[in-house]
């Protein structure tokens, strides 16, 4: 789960992009309009083809432009991939609860930032599949991967600690140690639903309420949080 908005004391979360990458953005609404069109078409064929198969010939076909303009804006593949992931990062989350004001319902909370969580990660899930493919050959970008993860189950950690504090969730356990079971559980099973396929019944998909409903009680019994029936 996550929720955009920051928490007292959050800092922005990490990028997954290789920064030092990515350059300056063009100066003219022309070239943002071609910078972004080679973003979009790099995504399909990364998508289409993986991230080893795909060649600069392959973009370059799907943005309908030459190769001198693709070097215009990008020395290589390594430096468009960077740019992609900056470009979509906004809208790929990782499980992470925004903080329970006094009045709001936890649980509520927590159903809401699930379903925005699998929303994204559906709309998300054949780049998804291409960050599993990458992070398993490359090193530095796992790193990258599992630092903005780690943002995330921190916050969470936060926002269970503060709920034990308030006599809303079990104090016997180790908040950072439940965050990141529940927040691997729901980032698991996403994975496992809507990329893989494995998480289908019989080959029949769940509606998504069934999914959410499901892992939000799981979080809600897990910490013995109250619920509103």
């Amino acid at each position: 789960m996550e929720r955009r908005a920051e928490t007292e004391g959050d800092s922005a979360p990490p990028s997954m992009a290789r920064t030092s990458l990515l350059r300056e953005l063009p100066a003219t609404p022309r070239g943002l309009r071609t910078r972004t069109a080679l973003i979009d078409a790099g995504r399909k064929v990364f998508e289409r083809l993986g991230y080893l198969d795909t060649r600069l010939v392959d973009i370059t076909q799907e943005a309908k432009c030459s190769s001198g303009t693709f070097y215009t804006y990008f020395a290589g593949k390594e430096e468009i991939f960077a740019a992609i992931l900056e470009h979509a990062q906004e809208d790929m989350m990782h499980p992470g609860m925004e903080r329970v004001a006094g009045d709001d319902d936890p649980v509520s909370i927590i159903e809401a930032s699930n379903l925005a969580y699998f929303e994204a990660y559906k709309r998300n899930a054949k780049l998804m599949g291409l960050l599993e493919q990458v992070a398993n050959i490359d090193p530095e970008f796992s790193k990258l991967r599992q630092e903005r993860a780690d943002a995330f189950i921190r916050r969470n950690a936060r926002s269970i600690a503060d709920l034990q504090q308030r006599g809303l969730a079990d104090p016997g356990l180790d908040p950072m140690l439940s965050s990141r079971a529940l927040s691997g559980m729901v980032s698991r099973l996403a994975f496992n639903y809507f990329v893989t396929g494995d998480g289908l019944l019989d080959g029949t998909p769940l509606p998504l309420e069934e999914l959410v409903y499901t892992v939000t009680r799981l979080w809600a019994n897990a910490l013995r949080m109250p619920t509103r029936n």
